[in-house]
């Protein structure tokens, strides 16, 4: 591996821990803000639901200094130290010379509305419309709640509406960039995949992509509703009550307070949060690998071994998100005790104007609740950098999966209706980012209505060399041509549709027979499905199953014998008619009348195909019209078998020999 390569798999590997800068966190933030852009006009509404929710708030105090002062306390309307402010003074005329009994049965009413409305409401707090699922103490379960998140901050009929409102938004959000980490997925290159822990991927497609959510709702409402929300209940505290400023400069306080106080624990939160996520993803493949291997691990008796690999990496999953709560709570703790002592401030400023008759308990409840109102609004903006900490190191898990090196496309490809000609390979090497060395020097030509035959033992880059064909596998040096165009300037997706090919370890979906056959032409007959399965062998034990070609298969396949899943495979890449047919070992899990019958059906293919197949068996190549033998990633002999027995001592005729069982002249 090179030094550069080496660096970007070191500076990904830290990313993935956490180990981020604020100004890359930053940019990480911004980067997934921009993902609200196809749902930039839901967001308004929901910003405009946001403000109305926040009418309640402002307004409600005064309903309760009513019930204090004049309901239970039996003051006259008019007979207050502070004088109602205008936006209440209509509704509080309309009291006037109205019993205590009277004024009950109204507020009665009027709070049964709001109630109805906006859900019932206390001095520091008000219903709120959310819904969570069961979660634990891991990152995992939690996220689940992040990716299906909607909240009102007011209850009845406005708090249903906007909960329901925002969970059209959570869905579409999280669809979106998940369906986009997928398809990115699906365009790494190949040796990307082969490189990539699959339980890592999932776990960054189902448990780091909810981070978007917070992330957006965050940075689009708070930096806005906050500020707005602190503004209105200044002015109405200021207007109402003009002389109690300290109230208000304290409220105020907490935001430069909770700022200082959190932003130290900016980078601990980001590191706790990216063990805690990396711990998770290292459960999530130990659970891939132990079930996809089952069999092996039964046949090995090695279930204790698994059982205890689970129960580590599982224990360490929590133990990465206790180490994550634990940085929460003591950064929380901190916090409260400022607060606090901000609080107590309050507290004695209040009750001395009351002893003093300058304020009536009414308005100790009027004034406390905007002061609340300050307060935790002016909280929630001061720690909005500390509560998208762990949200960026998800982004950024994110983030470096879309990134990684995808599978090229030309910025102007080059359109390619059919292959009509063939391939030349001229001097083609390559070398996997680890630094191996698969190929080199190979020169071929490959044409259309041949059938070209790669032998040679196992490593010697035959593989390598046939998944240059769809573009698998770009040359690291030399060039190949297809009609005479250079093949990395051709349009990927219309090479591959030129081109089926057939991979040595079958490949099948937890899907019915026809529609694994279909994959590749989801349009196919059932007449043109059974013509293919027919020339792969594999008819007569399609129409042996149940329900035929309309026979669920379970997961890989898990139905079928290990030859029967090739034979599909091969049915598979038979029945899309593509003009390029490339088969990696089509007949070791055959037998030997199968092997007979798909070779001649390749011969008759490549009457108007190009067919390059990979095997061992003499059988399947004897007949080629090319067999180019390779050794140690050159092309070490080439020619029919014929031509290539004549060569003494060759390669390839001990190659054969071997197979027949002549024993080595030199033995």
């Amino acid at each position: 591996m090179s030094g550069a390569q080496a660096k970007a798999v070191s500076d990904a590997r830290k990313r993935s821990m956490g180990d981020i800068s604020n100004r890359e966190a930053f940019a990480v933030l911004l980067r997934a803000f921009g993902y609200l852009k196809p749902v930039k006009n839901e967001m308004i509404v929901k910003g405009f639901l946001v403000l109305l929710s926040l009418t309640p708030w402002l307004l409600l105090p005064w309903p309760t200094k009513i019930v204090i002062d004049h309901i239970v306390g039996g003051r006259a309307i008019d007979d207050v130290p502070k004088p109602y402010p205008f936006f209440v003074r209509p509704f509080v005329e309309m009291l006037v010379g109205m019993s205590p009994a009277g004024m009950a049965t109204v507020m009665f009413f009027l709070f049964t509305v709001l109630i109805v409305v906006l859900g019932a409401w206390s001095l520091t707090s008000a219903d709120r419309t959310q819904a969570n699922l069961a979660q634990g103490t891991d990152l995992a379960s939690r996220t689940e709640n992040e990716a299906n998140e909607a909240e009102s901050y007011v209850g009845g009929i406005l708090g249903y509406f906007e909960y329901r409102w925002t969970l059209r938004i959570t869905h579409a959000l999280n669809h979106r960039y998940r369906a986009d980490l997928f398809e990115r997925i699906q365009r790494m290159p190949m040796t990307s995949i082969d490189d990539q822990r699959i339980g890592d991927a999932v776990y960054r497609v189902m448990y780091d992509t909810p981070s978007i959510t917070r992330i957006c709702y965050r940075l689009a409402l708070t930096p806005i509703l906050a500020p707005i929300h602190v503004a209105l209940a200044v002015a109405a505290l200021a207007f109402a009550y003009g002389d109690v400023n300290v109230v208000i400069y304290t409220a105020l306080g907490i935001l430069p307070a909770v700022l200082v106080i959190t932003l130290p624990f900016s980078g601990i939160i980001r590191r706790t949060s990216g063990e805690a996520r990396d711990t998770g993803a290292h459960t999530t493949t130990t659970i891939e690998e132990s079930i996809n291997n089952i069999l092996a691990v039964q046949s090995l008796g090695a279930q204790a071994r698994e059982k205890e690999r689970f129960d580590r990496d599982s224990w360490a999953s929590y133990g990465g998100f206790r180490k994550l709560a634990v940085a929460w709570i003591g950064m929380l703790a901190i916090a409260v005790v400022a607060v606090s002592v901000i609080g107590t401030i309050v507290f004695y400023e209040l009750t001395d104007r009351i002893f003093a008759e300058t304020l009536t308990v009414g308005d100790l409840t009027v004034v406390y609740a905007y002061y609340f109102q300050i307060a935790i609004s002016s909280a929630r903006f001061g720690r909005l950098w500390i509560d998208l900490q762990a949200r960026a190191v998800g982004m950024a898990r994110v983030f470096d999966l879309m990134d990684a090196p995808s599978d090229l496309q030309p910025d102007n490809p080059a359109p390619l209706p059919d292959v009509r000609e063939g391939y030349v390979f001229e001097d083609v090497g390559f070398h996997y980012p680890d630094g191996t060395k698969a190929l080199s020097g190979a020169s071929l030509e490959a044409k259309r209505g041949t059938l070209v035959a790669l032998a040679g033992p196992a490593g010697a880059g035959k593989t390598t060399l046939a998944y240059m064909f769809p573009r698998f596998l770009w040359p690291s040096e030399g060039r190949i041509l297809i009609d005479g165009v250079d093949l990395t300037t051709v349009d990927r997706e219309a090479l591959r549709q030129n081109t089926a090919f057939v991979f040595q370890e079958p490949v099948l979906f937890d899907a019915t027979v026809a529609d694994n056959i279909r994959v590749g032409k989801p349009d196919a007959t059932l007449e043109q499905m059974r013509e293919a399965a027919r020339v792969a062998g594999a008819l007569e034990f399609i129409e042996h199953l149940p329900q035929g070609f309309d026979t669920p298969l379970g997961r890989n396949g898990g139905r079928l014998s290990v030859g029967q899943k090739q034979r599909l495979s091969i049915a598979r890449a038979l029945v899309r008619n593509a003009p390029v047919l490339v088969l990696d070992e089509p007949t070791a899990a055959l037998d030997p009348e199968t092997e007979l019958r798909l070779v001649s059906a390749l011969r008759e293919a490549s009457r108007d195909k190009l067919v390059v197949v990979i095997a061992h068996r003499l059988s399947t190549i004897r007949h080629a019209d090319q067999i180019l033998f390779l050794q140690e990633g050159k092309i070490a002999e080439r020619g029919t078998h014929d031509e290539l027995m004549t060569i003494s001592g060759g390669a390839y005729r001990r190659f054969v020999e071997l197979q027949r069982g002549v024993p080595d002249a030199a033995e």
